[in-house]
């Protein structure tokens, strides 16, 4: 339960997912309705990245009616995504996107962080559908996240409010990305498991896997005492791949944290999402902008 009605009848939207790893288009309709997607690799791209993108949004836009697009992008970002500067696409910082994608388009462009997006669509897609509260993480690449309370998300002073793979877990812990030390992200993300380990996350050993979820089970349930939810939704290919065993250990240790008696019916679940969350959550970020 948030703060986006999406009728069924809501105007169509140019949706448009940027990661560090790939860039997906869509045109969605309201109820979620998927007209036509396409993505690239960022990686592959030996031009500018913004003139690939460009062409992705001409080639799924062709013929297809949208009066507004969303956007969630990969940050940090300034307030609505005036300038963004995700800290895996190093050629872009403070790189004015809003404004070149209304130049290119010709219409509102609304933009707002990638996991933050995920978390809108989880409430009006996924399993949060029935929660006035709820946190919802990214345990992938890397560790991102969107707190949604008494039904909305929230923004922060800029629009950041949600990184929950830089809260500090480990005090004087490894070297983040973010230039501190001992984030949730430089502690259980995809990057830095394989630069303790040597491997892709996606091959590390039990002992690991289960430090993984110890540090992710530390920031929930550390925030679930702090901002009042009892639920929160976990997707990407770290959490997801651990399975079973990583939302077990993650739980109790989560609980042993959340000892007020207001958090005592904490529980980390697997998103209700599937592979289209990303780019719905892109498009509820246009809704969202539309309708403010």
């Amino acid at each position: 339960m948030i703060d986006v009605g999406v009728a069924k009848n809501a105007a169509p939207c140019l949706a448009l997912d940027i990661g560090g790893t790939k860039v997906e288009a869509a045109v969605i309709e309201g109820g979620g309705v998927v007209l036509a997607r396409e993505r690239l690799c960022v990686a592959e791209q030996e031009g500018g990245l913004f003139e690939s993108i460009v062409g992705l949004l001409d080639r799924v836009a062709q013929g297809k009616h949208f009066e507004f697009v969303g956007v969630g992008c990969a940050g940090p970002m300034t307030r609505a995504g005036a300038t963004v500067s995700p800290l895996n696409i190093p050629a872009w910082r403070n790189f004015p996107l809003r404004e070149r994608l209304k130049e290119v388009l010709g219409v509102d462009v609304h933009i707002d962080g990638d996991a933050r997006a995920l978390a809108l669509a989880e409430g009006v897609f996924g399993a949060a559908i029935d929660d006035h509260s709820y946190a919802s993480m990214v345990v992938s690449t890397g560790v991102g996240g969107g707190l949604v309370i008494d039904g909305r998300l929230l923004d922060g002073d800029s629009g950041n409010a949600g990184h929950i793979g830089h809260l500090n877990i480990v005090p004087n812990g490894r070297l983040c990305s973010c230039g501190s030390y001992g984030c949730l992200e430089a502690e259980a993300s995809g990057w830095a498991i394989e630069d303790m380990t040597g491997r892709p996350a996606k091959d590390a050993d039990d002992a690991t896997r289960l430090r993984c979820a110890e540090m992710v089970g530390r920031a929930v349930g550390t925030l679930s005492s702090v901002l009042d939810f009892n639920r929160c939704y976990i997707a990407g290919s770290v959490a997801l791949g651990y399975g079973d065993e990583f939302f077990a250990n993650a739980n109790k240790v989560a609980r042993s944290l959340a000892t007020m008696r207001y958090s005592s019916d904490l529980e980390i679940r697997r998103s209700g999402l599937g592979g289209d969350g990303p780019i719905l959550g892109a498009a509820l970020v246009g809704w969202r902008g539309a309708l403010r």
